[in-house]
């Protein structure tokens, strides 16, 4: 299972106020406040922490069909800028975020060996979904493959998983 999730920094700077009263206790637990308030960059880190939550909560929602905003029950476990895992209900997902001057991308996987099976898809494939998941349907097999896209502002991405 995949999951992938974009920030664009600037949208995110003008639409979001992530200093104004309460905004971090509704979306991060306290030992995440801890990272972000501790961090050189905070504004960055409030956007790579929740960057991680998104995208392993679309693999938690695929797992379990359940949909909702529930923001606190994820928690993220911070290795190192790139690196780290995302835990919800018992299950863990491994994430790894990739930081450039004007976006945040994460990919989280279920098992940390998916991240060498990561393909990126392009607009241009076909997407179908079913109870709102997204899919493709592979041209050499024929068979059904799990897709992850995700978009914010100027940026678009989609992900899959090779065989």
């Amino acid at each position: 299972m995949i999951g992938n999730d974009i920030v664009d920094l600037a949208l995110a700077k003008k639409e979001s106020n992530w200093q104004r009263n309460r905004f971090l206790d509704k979306i991060f637990t306290e030992n995440e406040q801890q990272i972000i308030l501790n961090d050189v960059n905070p504004e960055i880190m409030v956007w790579n922490l929740w960057s991680r939550k998104e995208a392993a909560y679309k693999i938690y929602n695929r797992e379990t069909g359940i949909r909702g905003y529930f923001p606190l029950q994820l928690e993220c476990f911070y290795e190192n800028t790139t690196l780290g895992t995302v835990s919800i209900k018992g299950k863990s997902y491994f994430t790894h975020s990739k930081i450039e001057n004007d976006s945040i991308y994460t990919i989280a996987v279920a098992e940390k060996k998916h991240f060498d099976k990561i393909e990126s898809i392009t607009l241009a494939i076909e997407i179908f979904k079913i109870n709102g998941i997204p899919f493709i349907i592979d041209s050499a097999s024929k068979i059904k493959k799990p897709v992850s896209i995700t978009h914010h502002g100027r940026f678009w991405k989609g992900i899959t998983l090779t065989d």
